[in-house]
């Protein structure tokens, strides 16, 4: 392969008219190259287009997203336009992306295995970042593997390729999606890229992340010999169909060939499954019906609050509060799961683990999902190693009534003990921890 640029070549960077040296090629695509290059003193990423690429249409809309600016931190969005007097066409700047950060193809080639915690924090940057792009009336048009990266140990997101976004509904060409992501509308021919559109490749791709399995890839794709063009069509667009569809089995998951899909989907509570099973019936044929941005954002953050571990083997998994068997096993070691001790806050159960945290959002519907400042942690007693507690960490006194109906105050850097039925008045809302086991449904 030639390349575009040469290494220790000098591009000018528009605006700012400061010089950038191309230092490494990163990778290539349909549009372009993408190079890590030096700009003062800082490494940044290149894109530079084909000349195929390099319209004029292309250019008009780069300037008007690097005039918009990013929705937020998570986009590693264009800065500004580069040019060279001896190359022709042109690129543009954008932030570099962390080495540490990894593709979502390394999750489902299991070169990265995160934890429950970590996939339930990327999902709730991905639903959280896409919910700040579609608020300014942009449309991402290609949500899909390639363009998403997450942090293995903390989930923090990244998301590139931000060059093809345009104002929703506004695009009469270009990219209009990647296959097996695109809504059933635009497969059809029916429909150019949209937020609702974007909204069904969210869906599918969280399926992905949570299940390791296409939504609509069950029976029917492995019965098809040879799956061209018109086959794709079928089980895209014209004939899609939900491999849990509670009303029709005839697409549901081949044991031999889709064993993900088989173990991880019983392993979720209820109301995560119910989601997607909205998003791919109701919403597979209606996009007024899809799943917004802020119920995914809502969702991941309730799968966060009901991760519990096994006693025997230590693994994650999930608490239902909807219904939870009393014979529930671990899906790791096989071995019975006890009702861990859990916090009811108004709508959020949180499971009070040994490394629970307590955020401003389960104490104040008003607040943003941030889990940067703690109010509160389980923590261990300091010379009773059995007995474990709930710690102020805000600067609010609580006032908790125990089961016996003992009324005391809590000041910030005090413990509340876990124990049957202990109510706590936060301030702005109360809770109360229980341990029984729950009502079988």
């Amino acid at each position: 392969m030639i390349q575009i640029l040469r290494i220790g070549q000098k591009i000018k960077i528009d605006t700012s008219g400061l010089i950038c040296e191309v230092v490494q090629l990163l990778g290539s695509g349909g549009q372009g190259e993408v190079y890590k290059a030096l700009l003062a003193n800082k490494y940044v990423a290149l894109k530079w287009y084909y000349l195929h690429s390099a319209t004029s249409q292309q250019r008009a809309s780069l300037e008007t997203l690097i005039r918009s600016g990013s929705p937020d931190e998570h986009f590693l969005w264009p800065l500004e336009i580069a040019t060279s007097v001896n190359i022709p066409g042109f690129g543009y700047i954008m932030p570099l992306r962390d080495p540490a950060y990894k593709g979502i193809v390394d999750l489902m080639k299991r070169r990265v295995e995160p934890t429950f915690r970590v996939l339930a924090t990327l999902g709730l940057g991905l639903s959280q970042s896409f919910l700040q792009l579609h608020s300014k009336g942009l449309c991402y048009r290609d949500i899909s593997f390639s363009n998403v990266f997450f942090h293995p140990v903390n989930g923090d997101v990244l998301i590139c390729d931000n060059d093809n976004v345009t104002v929703n509904q506004k695009a009469s060409s270009g990219v209009i999606g990647t296959p097996r992501f695109m809504a059933p509308e635009i497969v059809r021919g029916e429909s150019a890229p949209s937020i609702q559109t974007d909204l069904f490749s969210l869906s599918v791709l969280l399926f992905y992340i949570f299940m390791m399995n296409h939504p609509l890839e069950g029976t029917r794709e492995t019965a098809i010999r040879s799956l061209d063009l018109p086959a794709m069509n079928r089980l895209y667009g014209t004939n899609p169909l939900f491999i849990f569809d509670p009303d029709d089995s005839s697409n549901h998951p081949d044991p031999r060939f889709h064993k993900n899909a088989l173990v991880f989907w019983k392993m979720y509570p209820q109301f995560f499954r119910n989601m997607f099973i909205k998003a791919f019936t109701a919403g597979l044929h209606d996009p007024d019906h899809r799943i917004r941005e802020s119920e995914w954002r809502a969702a991941m953050v309730q799968l966060r609050d009901l991760i519990m571990y096994c006693s025997s083997c230590t693994q994650e998994n999930f608490y239902d509060p909807e219904f939870m068997p009393a014979q529930k096993l671990c899906w790791y070691c096989g071995k019975e799961l006890s009702p861990p001790p859990r916090l009811i806050i108004g709508k959020h159960t949180l499971i009070l683990n040994l490394d629970t945290k307590i955020y401003p959002h389960h104490i104040n519907d008003h607040q943003l999902y941030d889990f940067s400042n703690p109010v509160a942690e389980v923590s261990q007693h300091p010379h009773q190693i059995h007995r474990w507690g709930l710690k102020n960490l805000s600067p609010i006194k609580w006032t908790i009534t125990t089961r016996d109906g003992v009324i005391r105050d809590v000041d910030p850097g005090r413990t509340v003990p876990i124990a049957e039925q202990t109510k706590i008045d936060f301030g702005a809302v109360t809770g109360f921890i229980t341990m029984a086991a729950p009502v079988i449904q």
